[in-house]
């Protein structure tokens, strides 16, 4: 198992970013607003966010803002909340929303929630609950979440509940790990946690974890390090988390590591890349593994960013 390459994958995240002609940089180069959010808070939770430059960043960020006052994956591309989130959170990262004119990322986001209560990803009007989550998150850290019928949003997302505890993408869609997370996260935000229940969902969540530690998103599926954080932050956040063995997860996420070059990949010796990188270290953060920065399991920042955003004057 052996401990986290630590300096292995702070050299494997900087090496990804420069290195433009790779198979893994050209397949991302649509969603690298994502990527950066998965890179830079995986340096941030190592302790490494100053080995960037930071001015460099922010640069690139507000010139993949589009005139609607969202931001897409990449400069001239089409805006998305996806994207749009991943941006707030980096500005946070580096402390620099001040250079965002909130007002028109607020009005963005606000724009794309439905009559029903649910959110639109864009303008083409595609409804998932990870839109729900993500207008709800980013509107919270802008301080800017009464722009919204938050009574709607909440009242939609309960709709997408199922009788086995689980959350769907939309009303009557499976359980699913990741939007169970996107639920929660958004009830937790919005002070509603009330609304579920706890123990039958923290018994779907818990039955994700197989024989290897690790887990999965619903039932019959591999294990996946990305798991770490939907079922975890999930459980967490309803204080289910003691219900799972975090010592196999913990060495499961271990053994994932391209220890030689750095990097965490879906499984043990399968291809490592970012999205994986960053789950699996953000999963060991929230098990509270030594030397890791702590992280917010409903706004997926570390935790002295989001005390940064609510508590400092």
């Amino acid at each position: 198992m052996g401990e986290l390459a630590v300096d292995k994958h702070v050299q494997y995240i900087l090496s990804v970013e420069k290195r433009k002609d790779s198979f893994e940089s050209v397949v991302m180069d649509h969603l690298r607003m994502n990527g950066a959010y998965w890179g830079l808070t995986t340096l941030d939770l190592l302790g490494k966010l100053d080995t960037v430059d930071a001015d460099e960043v922010i640069s690139w960020i507000m010139k993949c803002q589009h005139e609607s006052g969202g931001f897409s994956g990449n400069i001239g591309h089409d805006p998305h909340i996806l994207y749009t989130v991943s941006a707030v959170q980096v500005l946070a990262l580096f402390n620099k929303l001040d250079v965002l004119d909130i007002d028109k990322v607020a009005t963005y986001i606000t724009g794309l929630q439905n009559e029903d209560g649910s959110f639109s990803g864009d303008i083409w009007g595609e409804v998932d609950t990870r839109f729900s989550y993500i207008a709800i998150c980013c509107l919270s850290i802008l301080r800017c979440l009464d722009r919204i019928n938050v009574e709607k949003a909440v009242n939609y997302i309960l709709s997408c509940k199922n009788l086995d505890g689980g959350f769907g993408c939309t009303p009557g869609g499976e359980s699913h790990a990741g939007q169970i997370f996107c639920c929660v996260g958004a009830l937790a935000i919005t002070g509603s946690l009330h609304h579920v229940d706890k123990d039958l969902l923290g018994w779907w969540l818990c039955e994700r974890q197989v024989k290897s530690g690790g887990l999965n998103g619903r039932p019959e599926k591999l294990p996946d390090v990305c798991y770490s954080w939907w079922v975890l932050t999930s459980l967490i956040m309803i204080d289910r988390v003691h219900w799972i063995d975090k010592e196999k997860l913990v060495k499961f996420i271990l053994n994932c590591q391209d220890v030689e070059n750095g990097g965490i990949s879906d499984r043990p010796d399968d291809a490592v890349d970012v999205f994986h990188t960053y789950f699996g270290v953000a999963g060991l953060s929230l098990l509270e593994y030594p030397g890791l920065k702590a992280i917010d399991p409903a706004y997926a920042l570390p935790v002295d960013v989001i005390n940064r955003i609510f508590f400092s004057r």
